[in-house]
């Protein structure tokens, strides 16, 4: 029987080669993730990171409730060292971080979520404590507090006529200091907080569904705004999307850098920007406008039928989203495990 050909470079020692210079978690990483989900973690990390050595730049989406997950700790150092150009969020995420900024020290963990009865969510309602999975946050001091200072940039801007987008009525509260004096954790493990110091573009899809979308939509019907439009939203948010794209694309073409994809979990903050591209050629004739150069998905939804959050990247090569040769990885895991390692690596850390 033939012998098998040894290989002559193997790839755990190709890791570790990259990782010497980098910090004790990254070379963790190199030596330990050799294999399936673990080996896809690190496969992203190194394409996120030869994607922004080659001069491009990268869309981070936030699905699920990240910024409940506290995703702050790692994210905002992202935005801070221009690892991260542009975020597409849930409202749920843009506002969530926010909560935790001023409320944290009220937040509550459950952590045997999983044997909770009915009578016990009742119990947790009355005391006016929302739960996210094992986490709950509490109205009075989160919810409220935010809307309170929210509101009053809302009727503001509506009174002078003015609209802003989701992000940048949130950006408006931060900037003006209004509730620094609630602030319960380390600024630095704000990734809003980051991400207004850079004035970083960010698109907030399906903000109505929201907890402040809501709380806008009741302001609407009492007549306490007038405009309903006051706060700009979906359709405005893809026209400005396209517009970034294509300008910095064209910025990046002389670089032969590219926009990455990065993207946490599926659903609308996945779907919504991915399909810029395939409007910008189908719709606008831009053909000359770059496919996304890299492609990144951490996700535990397994492969089905339908599905867009279980779909395989191949898939979005018959949509016009990404290219035959498109550096593509999936990471099928929880997000809250293989985000903040991937971005540690990418840090250096």
């Amino acid at each position: 029987m033939k012998k098998a050909k040894r290989q002559t470079k193997r790839p755990e020692d190709l890791n570790a080669k990259l990782a010497a210079k980098k910090g004790p978690i990254s070379q963790f990483l190199a030596h330990s993730y050799r294999h399936f989900n673990a080996a896809a973690l690190l496969d992203s990390a190194k394409g996120y990171e030869t994607h922004l050595a080659a001069g491009g730049k990268m869309l981070v989406t936030l699905a699920g409730a990240m910024s409940t997950a506290e995703l702050g700790i790692s994210l905002a150092e992202m935005i801070r060292r221009d690892k991260v150009h542009a975020i597409v969020c849930t409202g749920a995420n843009l506002e969530e971080d926010i909560f935790n900024l001023v409320a944290h020290d009220y937040y509550e963990r459950v952590p045997h979520y999983r044997d909770l009865t009915a009578a016990d969510e009742q119990a947790l309602l009355d005391r006016h404590m929302n739960r996210v999975t094992d986490t709950c946050i509490p109205e009075g001091e989160a919810m409220r507090r935010i809307e309170a200072a929210v509101a009053e940039e809302w009727v503001a801007a509506d009174q002078a006529g003015e609209r802003y987008f989701p992000h940048e009525f949130m950006y408006k509260v931060l900037r003006s200091g209004k509730i620094r004096k609630y602030y319960q954790i380390d600024p630095k493990n704000s990734w809003m907080l980051a991400a207004a110091e850079k004035n970083l573009p960010i698109i907030v899809p399906g903000w109505e569904d929201a907890t402040l979308g809501n709380m806008y939509a009741g302001r609407v019907i009492t007549g306490e705004i007038k405009n309903v439009h006051t706060v700009r939203t979906g359709i405005e948010y893809m026209t400005w999307l396209a517009e970034w794209y294509t300008k910095t694309a064209k910025l990046l073409k002389n670089g032969e850098g590219s926009i990455g994809f990065f993207q946490i979990g599926g659903g609308i903050a996945g779907d919504f920007p991915i399909c810029v591209v395939p409007m910008l050629h189908q719709d606008l004739g831009r053909t000359s406008v770059p496919l996304w150069g890299y492609f990144s998905q951490i996700s535990d939804s397994t492969t089905s039928y339908g599905s867009y959050s279980g779909a395989v990247p191949n898939e979005k090569i018959t949509w016009g989203k990404l290219g035959q040769k498109t550096p593509k990885f999936i990471v099928e895991s929880d997000a809250t495990i293989v985000a903040p390692l991937i971005f540690a690596w990418v840090l250096g850390q």
